[in-house]
């Protein structure tokens, strides 16, 4: 598990704004497109000479102001990605959050409020076992914990990291609200989708361990990798040289914000589309945007849910572009829900419950049992104090 606390989030953020000069924004828009590793090409790539970059991308994460991970290409592991909007019973919210916990394959877990007045979760489930997943949420209802939820199953993961609203002279970011609009409303030509090759590689547990200690920390030496298998350093070069021949990684995140938290909103906003060819010509528009943080389809649906992060001042002009949207016939409707950073936990995939001879171990039976312990194990209590949580300034992360 990599839980992360709010203070390291916020101090790496909140200083970070401080240090978008011209070369570190080449070395990082460089090591989002080349991956963050080897530092000699980000070097020859960005034309920032290269004792720049080591002694930069060095200081930067020496003091936390820079942090890189990898996002694993989840289909190829045999997992299905899915978002749980849920509404818990009033009084139980607490426990709410740890039902959705007992499965296991849970990737983070956020209160919101809006469209959903409860809580916001990511999980990474078997894909043998969605239907299994969708019924264990079903016995949340039966047990007093919760009034609703929804459930959809996402497309592939979508990175943003755009710097090109920056202006280096002045230090602030542009907005040019009317220029999104025009470029939303032009005709544009159908584009035909890339083809997701979504077929399962062969991988063993040990791939697994280091696809997930990438997930902790992108640049993480081979000599750990090797310690961490028991390989020699060659051996554990091979491994690392194989995850990424056979597109275990999906992409790489470099976790930099734009805008200090104590002044900004996290949300996420769903986008659903008049049809499958709008969805497809307006979906790249997506990546331009210094807002948009990443970005899924939604299986089975005219629709993308984004991962938004801007200013608080902004937000109307974000209401008002999307609605003009709708009147225009380019949305059918849009929702939002407000996050609250304070909240967030996250945790890598569920690498354990994998076994190389039988795949993925699922247990619905002992899910739900668990589930039963659960409630009546809080039912059986005289007293429930609550805990509170100090009143610090919210962080952000990237889910």
């Amino acid at each position: 598990m990599s839980l992360v606390t709010a203070t390291e989030h916020f101090e790496r953020i909140h200083r970070i704004i401080s240090v978008l000069d011209e070369e570190n924004l080449k070395i990082i828009n460089t090591m989002k497109k080349y991956g963050p590793r080897n530092l000699q090409q980000i070097s020859r790539k960005s034309g920032v000479p290269y004792p720049t970059v080591y002694t930069r991308v060095n200081k930067l994460a020496g003091q936390k102001l820079l942090h890189t991970y990898a996002y694993p290409n989840f289909s190829k592991i045999g997992l299905a990605r899915a978002l749980v909007l849920l509404t818990p019973v009033a009084g139980r919210e607490l426990l709410v959050r740890e039902a959705l916990k007992l499965p296991g394959y849970w990737l983070s877990i956020i209160r919101s409020s809006g469209e959903c007045n409860g809580y916001y979760s990511v999980h990474a489930i078997p894909a043998d076992n969605r239907q299994d997943f969708e019924q264990y949420l079903d016995q949340l209802i039966p047990s007093g914990l919760a009034t609703s939820y929804r459930i959809f199953w996402l497309g592939e993961y979508n990175a943003v990291a755009s710097f090109d609203h920056f202006d280096l002279k002045k230090g602030v970011w542009k907005f040019p609200w009317a220029s999104w609009l025009r470029l939303f409303l032009e005709e544009r030509k159908r584009e035909k989708p890339e083809d997701q090759d979504s077929r399962k590689d062969s991988f063993d547990k040990n791939d697994l361990l280091i696809l997930k200690e990438l997930t902790k920390d992108a640049r993480k030496k081979l000599s750990e990798f090797a310690r961490l298998i028991g390989v020699t350093l060659p051996a554990a070069k091979y491994r690392f040289d194989n995850i990424v021949r056979k597109g275990l990684i999906k992409d790489y995140i470099i976790n930099v914000l734009p805008y200090a938290p104590v002044i900004s909103e996290l949300m996420e906003v769903r986008l659903d589309f008049k049809s499958e060819s709008l969805l497809e010509a307006k979906e790249k528009l997506l990546q331009g945007l210094p807002f948009v943080m990443s970005y899924s389809k939604i299986r089975g649906a005219n629709s993308i849910t984004t991962r938004i992060y801007l200013p608080r001042s902004e937000l109307n002009n974000l209401l008002t572009l999307l609605s003009t949207l709708v009147r225009h016939d380019i949305l059918d409707r849009f929702s939002y829900l407000t996050l609250d950073p304070m909240t967030i936990e996250n945790q890598t995939f569920s690498y354990e419950y994998y076994d190389d001879e039988s795949g993925w171990s699922y247990d619905n039976r002992q899910y739900v049992d668990s589930l039963r312990k659960l409630v009546s194990n809080f039912e059986k209590e005289e007293f429930r104090i609550p805990s509170f949580q100090p009143g610090e300034i919210a962080p952000i992360l990237v889910v």
